[in-house]
């Protein structure tokens, strides 16, 4: 960090993230990983750093579908009309981020905590959906082997229609 205003950033992000009581890492000054709690995924991981001309906020969501690709990004590209500060992407490998980038003279508390809310609200929101379209084979397999050998089926319950229809 190089300046009074970078300074002043990593204040306002570092006091937010208190006040909010989320926990977070952050090991040199500008950058924060941020772990945001959630219902059905359980937690986000997202990185809040201050760049040279944006703070930014990248969130890891699930990785690459392995069925129904066009179906999966149909989904992510709909779902970025409705979103505030971030948006769907995918890196090489396809695997799905939230990404965002938040000019510097904006980053206020209560502007963070929206563009932090809407990754959880997306993340969270999405999860099963993403799930259920990109990986419905998958969930198959794993109910059918959980079946077999007696294993619990409880975190897999939301998904039940999804073996109940094939």
């Amino acid at each position: 960090m190089s300046s009074d205003l970078d300074a002043d950033l990593d204040t306002v992000i570092r006091s937010t993230l208190d006040d909010r009581e989320l926990a977070y890492e952050s090991k040199e000054p500008g950058k924060f990983f941020v772990t945001l709690p959630g219902t059905k995924k359980l937690q986000t991981n997202c990185w809040v750093v201050v760049g040279r001309h944006a703070v930014v906020v990248e969130a890891f969501v699930c990785r690459r579908p392995d069925e129904a690709h066009e179906e999966v990004y149909r989904f992510l590209l709909r779902r970025n009309a409705k979103l505030y500060g971030v948006h769907y992407t995918i890196d090489t490998q396809g695997d799905i981020y939230l990404v965002g980038r938040v000019a510097p003279h904006a980053v206020t508390p209560e502007e963070l905590d929206r563009v932090l809310g809407q990754v959880v609200e997306a993340a969270d929101g999405d999860f099963n959906t993403l799930l259920e379209i990109g990986f419905a084979n998958a969930i198959r397999r794993e109910w059918d082997w959980r079946v077999s050998r007696g294993e619990s089926l409880a975190n897999l319950k939301a998904f039940q229609h999804l073996v109940s229809e094939s």
